[in-house]
């Protein structure tokens, strides 16, 4: 059996034939470039698993994941400045020599499936920072933002050499603590326009996140939407910090940072409920790998024309 790649300096995309001998060779090689924290082989490799192109299976089964490199979740409705957030946290961390790997998750279109990765926009600044790694990855229709193949880039990342990793998420509402099965800790922004919305903060959030951010602190009510954070935390019974940010002037990111820092993670005695988690969405995953949404959308449209259509009759001729 002959596996066919080809690395194009343009697009990562694998053409050449080899033996299995020479493909076991070029994955060894993959693994250990990976590693050391080579951009071009990490680029490679999440290409490949996100695209599920061969050897993406082998490769993953292959890695040793060092499941204590602290993953960061930067999550909250849009508007919050997420974006401008993680962008200044990355200069503080950088100013601390640290080695950062970001994943900007970006929400899929439900019409061609495709995404704007607008949030490497924002941190564009950061692109030549030697120790930066920035990749944006689509939600692939998952409403939390965190798909399988969200999962399995984190592990590729977990097998390099960054001190830190920082995912940032869509920010879609209440589906926002899907990012709690995969982060150490998890960093819920908000900002002051919120206001009397704090009532509305479901309990979930309040049991994923480890702190709260309010961003764009210089803004009117500020320090009054911070308070009454805070006492909502107490009244729960919680040990959570509340942290006010000004984000695209610096303030108040390097306190943040220090906590982010921090050894301590989330709650151990939660590892087995978060593993399990993410092996309930890979097993999903691939049970669901031959569901073809474009497919769907093509065979809908044929039956609409005939006036006809029974979404129960043409659900249970798919399954």
């Amino acid at each position: 059996m002959q596996y066919i790649y080809h690395f194009s300096q343009s697009f990562d995309l694998f053409c050449f034939f080899v033996n299995m001998d020479a493909a076991q060779v070029y994955l060894n090689q993959l693994i250990s470039k990976i590693a050391e924290g080579d951009f071009l082989a990490l680029a490679r490799s999440l290409t490949l698993v996100e695209n599920s192109i061969a050897p993406a299976s082998d490769l993953l089964k292959a890695l040793s994941i060092n499941r204590d490199v602290p993953v960061v979740g930067v999550t909250g409705p849009p508007g919050a400045g997420k974006s401008t957030l993680v962008n200044a946290i990355t200069e503080e961390l950088c100013r601390l020599n640290k080695r950062i790997a970001i994943l900007a998750v970006d929400p899929s279109s439900p019409f061609n499936y495709g995404s704007l990765l607008g949030d490497r926009i924002r941190m564009s600044k950061h692109f030549n920072q030697p120790n930066v790694y920035i990749r944006s990855v689509a939600t692939r229709g998952s409403l939390g933002g965190i798909s399988a193949k969200t999962i399995e880039m984190v592990d590729v990342l977990r097998s390099s050499n960054f001190d830190l990793i920082i995912i940032e998420t869509v920010g879609v509402g209440q589906s926002e603590i899907e990012i709690a099965g995969l982060a150490d800790k998890t960093v819920l922004v908000l900002v002051p326009e919120a206001g009397d919305e704090i009532q509305h903060i479901k309990s979930g959030l309040m049991e994923v996140a480890q702190a709260f951010v309010v961003n764009k602190a210089d803004r009117d009510g500020a320090d009054v939407f911070a308070n009454n954070l805070q006492k909502m935390v107490r009244e729960q019974h919680q040990q959570i910090p509340v942290f006010k940010t000004v984000a695209d002037k610096n303030v108040g990111i390097a306190t943040l940072c220090e906590w982010i820092l921090n050894e301590e993670k989330a709650d151990g005695s939660k590892i087995e409920y978060f593993l399990a988690d993410q092996a309930f969405r890979l097993i999903q995953s691939k049970r669901m790998k031959d569901v073809d949404r474009a497919q769907i959308h093509a065979l809908i449209k044929e039956e609409l024309a005939h006036k006809r259509f029974n979404m129960y009759q043409f659900v249970e001729r798919l399954v």
